[in-house]
């Protein structure tokens, strides 16, 4: 008797993403994605809120991978931080990074993270944004300095994380943590439910 983990017909799962800290969550949830970058623009040009901007990239992402593989399932994500009604994504430079930093420290904003998953073997598809309220600390100018110089800002939306060195300029988050590393595992689970798949069948199956 074969089990669900390890049914023939479950489908491969691939994350149209390059972000390592994406690929870990899947990784550290059961999953074995393959990764495919999708190459898009991250480009605001319709002036949408930022949660409607963060599902707008996730489909940008997902629909350029899902042309390329027909009999898979396919994982857009993007996150972009929410700070008094201006969305901010990755800085431009080190000079953007502390800029923002300045107006982060001491402030509190919503980190969205939009997920859009397509099943390409039947077209369907299914959206959703998950919210983050984060709460943070007043580093230091040299401590802002510092950060920056690692470079580690530069490659993250809103220019911080919570699973890298600016968790010690985070005083708290109110939601899903996993959801301001690069996605929420709980709004996949209900977005494959969507699409008639459990997402017990894209466990790996346990090592004996």
């Amino acid at each position: 008797m074969v089990s669900a983990m390890t049914s023939a017909a479950a489908p491969v799962l691939v994350l149209a993403s390059g972000s390592p800290a994406r690929l870990r969550l899947l990784r550290d949830a059961g999953f074995d994605p393959e990764v495919i970058v999708s190459g898009v623009a991250e480009t605001n040009d319709d002036g949408l809120a930022t949660a409607d901007l963060a599902v707008a990239l996730a489909e940008r992402k997902a629909a350029a991978v899902a042309a390329l593989r027909p009999d898979a399932l396919v994982l857009g994500c993007d996150s972009m931080l929410d700070l008094d009604g201006d969305a901010l994504g990755k800085p431009a430079s080190p000079g953007d990074a502390i800029a923002v930093w300045k107006r982060l420290s001491g402030s509190e904003g919503t980190l969205y993270t939009g997920h859009c998953l397509i099943d390409s073997r039947t077209s369907q598809r299914a959206t959703a944004a998950a919210a983050t309220t984060i709460r943070f600390g007043s580093p230091t100018d040299a401590e802002i300095a510092a950060y920056v110089a690692s470079g580690e800002p530069l490659s993250l939306a809103g220019a911080f994380s919570i699973d890298g060195r600016a968790a010690a300029f985070v005083d708290s988050v109110d939601g899903n943590p996993g959801n301001v590393i690069g996605l929420s595992v709980p709004v996949l689970r209900r977005l494959l439910a969507q699409v008639g798949v459990s997402i017990t069948d894209l466990w790996r199956a346990p090592v004996s």
